[in-house]
This record gives structure tokens, sequence and C-alpha cells, in this order.
């Protein structure tokens, strides 16, 4: 992937961010508008508890309308059933355009959700970006098939878009989820409404005129800001739509997966929870490069990450060694304002979020030690810091062990044996990702095929691209996002079977 250039400066961050321009309106079939009742909510900076502003609080009557104008769309077949160079061309375009507006989508994404800026402009903004592209450069090398049945028949398999999607996308990567989802379904020929999270739908509304200035026709790329049981829950439910692409918590998605039965058995793509193992044996390499990937792996976006490894197990021979290493790893993880450059964690997005890792810290006090962080700091910014917190001693079988607390919390537990650890790791409800880090070749190999994952990282943490499948088991979810198996999600598979009258002799 191509190098993004490094963030500017600290001032110029907070002069655009003054200057920034903000769409709070929704978008359904080509225009902005507001809500069918007017209603709005606040947008809240999560760094300094400012009101942005008052973004459109879609409900029901805008969901009815943004179906009927993505139905028509498709229906159409202006999009659905053009050639697919013709979609090709306006999805690098809107790649273009992202990037193109990087800055000002970084700055959205920061103080919409009080990420660091230097991740949203260097890593968020242009992968975005570089998915948009990526599934457009695919789109016109989707090939149909035909099957040799013999002389007298002909038998083709063409895939075909599956008509209206509906996208729901999460605050901690909300233009990178909103591409993972959005590009592979648009790519494929449907037409597609988005549910940005309320709490961060800022760049999803940019988005939405950068689309049509790209070439996508109205209709075909809706987005409704909102509340889940006023915008989620209908989408889950109407008839009109046709599959739902999510992410976000599994109590969530269990919810859509009860929408689909009650209405229409929509298909359900789930990208839920996770509380992913990093396992560090003895024989690792070097200690201290494990250390910092696995304070990453939990303090990089503030531990908003779904793949997070919140779980750190260590061998008992380098227990000592490794918790050592792992304190001094976490310096670099100090709380900030998200516009600084030398901030080393930006806020959590919410109040809300805030006080629930905050409950989850107070459980560990009584489960486990306490070895780091564990409160609330730079509170007279009136913004909602954490400092990085590390407890010890865990048992496995503890609440913050085994819930998903989506904050910068990590539980480090110890093991003995091979057989003990991947016991540990997998006795969980989720199973998105694991880290493994080892030297020797055959337990590598072994704790890959032993792990009930989605992914999993060798001697590396969480490692994501384009051109591989990302996605969980069990309650983490199904389906994957990422790499050209995305597009089985939004595409049908139709056989078409021909009878072949034989020429007369």
């Amino acid at each position: 992937m191509t190098a993004h250039p490094s963030p500017r400066r600290h001032a110029y961050w907070t002069d655009a961010a003054r200057e920034v321009r903000l769409e709070t309106r929704a978008f359904i079939n080509g225009d902005y508008a507001n809500a069918a009742d007017g209603q709005v909510f606040d947008c809240v900076n999560p760094a300094t508890g400012e009101i942005l502003g008052h973004v459109a609080a879609c409900g029901q009557a805008d969901v009815d309308r943004a179906v009927a104008a993505a139905r028509n769309s498709f229906e159409a077949g202006r999009w659905s059933r053009c050639d697919p160079a013709i979609r090709r061309g306006a999805l690098l375009r809107l790649a273009d355009l992202v990037e193109e507006h990087r800055d000002e989508l970084a700055v959205l994404e920061t103080l919409d959700t009080g990420k660091l800026i230097r991740d949203s402009a260097t890593l968020d903004i242009p992968g975005s970006a570089a998915v948009f592209r990526f599934f457009g450069e695919a789109c016109d090398k989707l090939l149909d098939e035909a099957v040799p049945v013999g002389s007298g028949a002909l038998a083709t398999i063409t895939r075909e878009p599956v008509g209206v999607v509906g996208a729901v996308v999460p605050w901690n990567f909300p233009l990178k989820m909103a591409s993972w989802k959005c590009a592979p379904a648009l790519a494929a020929g449907n037409s597609v409404i988005l549910k940005p999270a309320e709490q961060s739908p800022l760049s999803a509304l940019f988005l939405a005129g950068l689309a049509a200035e790209a070439g996508i026709p109205p209709g075909v790329f809706n987005v409704l800001p909102g509340f889940g049981p006023e915008v989620g829950a209908p989408i889950g439910l109407h008839p009109g739509i046709d599959c739902v692409g999510f992410t976000g918590s599994t109590e969530i998605g269990k919810r859509f997966l009860s929408y689909s039965s009650q209405s229409n058995m929509k298909r359900i793509w789930l990208e839920c929870g996770g509380k992913s193992a990093f396992i560090v044996f003895p024989d690792a390499r070097d200690l201290n490069a494990a250390a910092q990937a696995a304070a990453a792996g939990i303090f990089f976006n503030q531990g908003e990450v779904c793949s997070a490894t919140s779980r750190l197990f260590v061998h008992e021979d380098i227990r000592a060694d490794f918790t050592t290493l792992l304190l001094e790893a976490a310096k670099a993880y100090s709380p900030g304002n998200p516009l600084d450059l030398a901030s080393g964690m930006g806020a959590m997005v919410s109040e809300e979020q805030t006080g629930r890792v905050l409950s989850y810290i107070d459980k560990g006090r009584n489960e486990a030690e306490l070895l780091c962080g564990g409160t609330r700091v730079l509170t007279d910014t009136g913004g909602c810091f954490i400092a990085p917190t590390i407890f010890t001693n865990v048992d496995s079988r503890s609440v913050i062990a085994t819930e998903e607390i989506f904050g910068p919390v990590l539980s480090v537990l110890s093991f003995r044996e091979e057989a003990e650890v991947v016991q540990m790791a997998n006795a969980s409800q989720y199973g998105l990702g694991a880290s493994v880090w080892t030297q020797n070749l055959d337990r590598a190999v072994r704790m890959s095929r032993a792990l009930h994952v989605g992914s999993v990282s060798v001697n590396a943490v969480d490692n994501v691209d384009l051109r591989t499948p990302f996605g969980g088991v069990k309650q983490s979810g199904n389906g994957r996002d990422l790499s050209l198996h995305a597009f089985e999600k939004y595409l049908d598979l139709k056989t078409t079977w021909i009878s072949i009258q034989e020429a007369a002799a």
C-alpha cells in the first residue's frame, strides 16, 4: 500500500477544526434534507464536551423514503445493470475525492470521536479511500461462469446484486467501517442505505456529497443519521431491504437477526464483539517488541477496537520481565488533546462509554491487581479521557477477562503449557482475532490451527490488509469484510439452464 504523508503541525489542525464545514442533514435520493419531522440531536466533541452541531434525527418516515429511492434506483438499472466499468469509474473518482478532502474528513472524524488526528489523517481516511479504490478496480473483473453439462444444454452461473443493502456501522472507525460495507455493496451494483452511529455521523454525511460528485446516481447511496430504535431497527425490519451489513456490539447484532426473522428473512452479515488473545511464549525472539505490540494492541484508538487484544497471556517463565517491559511501553499512550501530535491516546467517544469503561475498571479492582491507570484524567478539559489501564493476576473466568470492555483496559494472565493457553484463549464467547509470539514454527502452525478465531497474527498484532478477509466466528459474527470474498455478501448466484436443439442431420 502507498505510504501516506505525516500529519501536519498542531496549529494547522487547530485552525482546520475551527474552519471545517459540518453537514448535518440526511442524504436521500441525491439531495441533503432535514428529517421528515424536523427532529435533531446534539453532536458532541468528546474531547471537550462542546456541542459541534445539531444533526438530523431520522425516523421511520425517512427510512421509508430512503428505501423507496434505493428500490427505484435499483429497479431503474442505471447503476445495478450498467456496464461494470461505469461503476468502476465512479468508485475510483470517489476514492480520489476522499483523498482530496482527506484533511477535512480527518478533522471531522477526530472532532466527532475523540480519536487522534494523526491516526485519522494517516490511517483512517487514506485507508477508506483505498477500500473504495480496491473494490472499484475489482467490480468489472467479476466474471460469470459457464458449466460444461454436455452438448444438449448450456448452464451458466451469473452473479447478480441482491438489491437494497442496509449498512449499519459503529463509531470507532466511522468512515473506514462505512467503506468496508458500502464499497463492495456499491461495486456489486446494489443501492445502499448507510446508518452511521449517532455518536459519529459527520464523515458519512460528508461522504454522501462526495459520492454524488463522483457520479453515483440519486437513490443509489443514502445516509440516514439517527438513533438505533428510530433508524437502525426500521432498517432491520423493513421489507424493502434485502440485506444488512452490520458492525457493532454482539447485543445489537443479535437484534438484527431477530429483525430479519420478524420481517422478510433478509440476510444479516455481522461483525460483532471481540476479546482477542495475545499469547507470548518464552521463545519469542524479542520480548520488548512483543511488549510494544501488546500495548499497541489494546491502547491504539483508546482500546475502542473490536479486535483489540484485551487478554494478554504470558508464560510463567517470562512473566516478571515481560510485565516490566509492558509497563514501560504503556507510557507512550498518555491521553491528551486529539489535535496535538504529541498525545498518545485521544478521548473516549462519549460520556456514556466513559462511564461504561470505568464501571469495568471498578469491577477489576475487586477481581485482580491494578498495575497502572484505572482513572479518568484531564477532567479540567471537559473531555472523556481514561488512562491506559493494566490488571494482572487476572482469573480467566472474571468479568474483565470475559466481557468486552471496549476501552484501554488490559487483563494479564499467565500459563505454563501450550494446551492450557489454547483452552483459556478459546474459552470465550467471541472469536475475532488472536496474536501469537513464538519462534517455533511448529508451535506457530499448531496454535494458528487450534485457536478458534477469524484471524491469527503470528509475531504481529491485528494485521489487516485489503486483500485478506476480516471477520469472526462464534458471537463475533459471520461473513467477511475486505478482500474479494466481501462480494459474496452482496451478490446472489443465479443458475440458468438452456436446452440446445441439435442440428438436423
